[in-house]
Formats: structure tokens, C-alpha cells, sequence
């Protein structure tokens, strides 16, 4: 398999987390987030949003976002529940991950970091952080009434979609010194053997 990969995005990195978990092996090769003007030529053929993280599976046949990647290979696995409405809640909190946490969070970290020229945001960047923070507590809520995972009892595919951008939520200036039960899931999530960082 190849992946079209960035050591920086969040959504490339679940991609590998979840692979690093389940052992696949995988070629990657390196798209440049910032300069893209090359993705018609390199993704045109594979992927109509021209985004990344893209797939090409063994036989061929192309995968791209994300999500829909990683819930490929996570069907029958531990990390997508048996349980049917435990299913959907992965999926509630994958939808909620896409909506609403990582055009907030992924894109206030990008715009500060690794945009060249965050001054260019300066007049957005205010209502992207609170929407950020609206995303955080979220999960907060949800985690603080003393569950381990986002769903159930084990790490799903909810947790590796949201440890993506949430680990790394302080590149975008997000405090995550308020949110001390997002802190004790990152850890949980973090000591889960396999695992493996975003700058791997």
C-alpha cells in the first residue's frame, strides 16, 4: 500500500496510528502541505478533493479522507464495537471530529505553525479558537463522568480520530491545562502498546 503522507497532518497521522496498531505495512511518500501546486498531477487521478491523507490499496483502487480510511481497516477489529449502537457513537464522535473539532483546532495549529504566514489569519483567528474550545469541552463533558474511552471499554476508532489533533492542540495555543480528563484520555490513549507518535 502507498500513502500520500505529511508528517504534520493530524489525519495522515491516523491513519499511521491506527496501521502501527493493527501491524500493516505501507510505503509512504510525501506531499507537501503548504505548497499545492502539484496535487492535480500527484492526486488528480486518485483523489477529486486533491487532499491528503490518499490511499492506494494493494490492487490499486484508491481511498482518501481520513476517516473513511481508517474505518476500512478497522472493520473487524477491536477498534469498531460489535455492539451496533456503540457502532453509531463511534461514528457520532468521527462526525463531530470532521464538523466541528478539526476545522477549528487542526486549522488555528496550521495557520500559527506551519502556514508561513499566520498574519494573514490574525482577523479569524478568535472565533476559530472559541469554536475550538467549544470542541474541547465537549469532550470533557463527555469524559469527566469517569469513562476511559470516548466509547465503551476499549480504544475505538472514535479515540483515534480525536487523539489526532487534540494531542497536539497546544500548537494552535488551545490550553489544555483546563481540560484535566482530556489530559488522563491522551495518556490512556498514548500508553496503548503499538502506539506510536506523530512524528514517527
Amino acid at each position: 500500500m502507498l500513502l500520500y503522507d505529511s508528517p504534520v497532518s493530524g489525519n495522515c497521522y491516523k491513519v499511521r496510528l491506527l496501521f502501527a496498531h493493527l501491524g500493516l505495512p505501507y510505503e509512504r511518500r510525501a506531499v507537501d502541505v503548504v505548497d499545492r501546486s502539484d496535487r492535480p498531477e500527484l492526486l488528480g487521478g486518485l483523489n477529486p478533493a486533491l487532499r491528503i491523507p490518499t490511499l492506494v490499496l494493494d490492487d490499486g483502487r484508491p481511498l482518501a479522507e481520513s476517516n473513511a480510511i481508517i474505518s476500512y481497516f478497522g472493520e473487524g477489529t477491536s477498534f469498531v464495537p460489535a455492539d451496533r449502537y456503540e457502532r453509531a457513537q463511534m461514528l457520532q464522535w468521527m462526525f463531530f471530529e470532521q464538523y466541528d473539532h478539526e476545522p477549528a483546532i487542526a486549522v488555528v495549529r496550521f495557520w500559527l505553525g506551519y502556514s508561513g504566514q499566520p498574519e494573514r489569519f490574525a482577523d479569524r483567528l478568535e472565533e476559530r479558537r472559541a469554536a475550538g474550545y467549544r470542541a474541547l469541552g465537549a469532550m470533557e463533558s463527555h469524559l469527566e463522568t469517569g469513562r476511559e474511552w470516548l466509547v465503551g471499554d476499549g480504544m475505538t476508532l472514535a479515540d483515534v480520530s480525536l487523539y489526532a489533533y487534540t494531542h497536539v492542540a497546544d500548537e494552535g495555543g488551545f490550553e489544555l491545562e483546563r481540560y484535566p480528563a482530556i489530559r488522563a484520555w491522551l495518556e490512556r490513549v498514548a500508553a496503548v502498546p503499538g502506539h506510536v507518535p506523530i512524528s514517527a
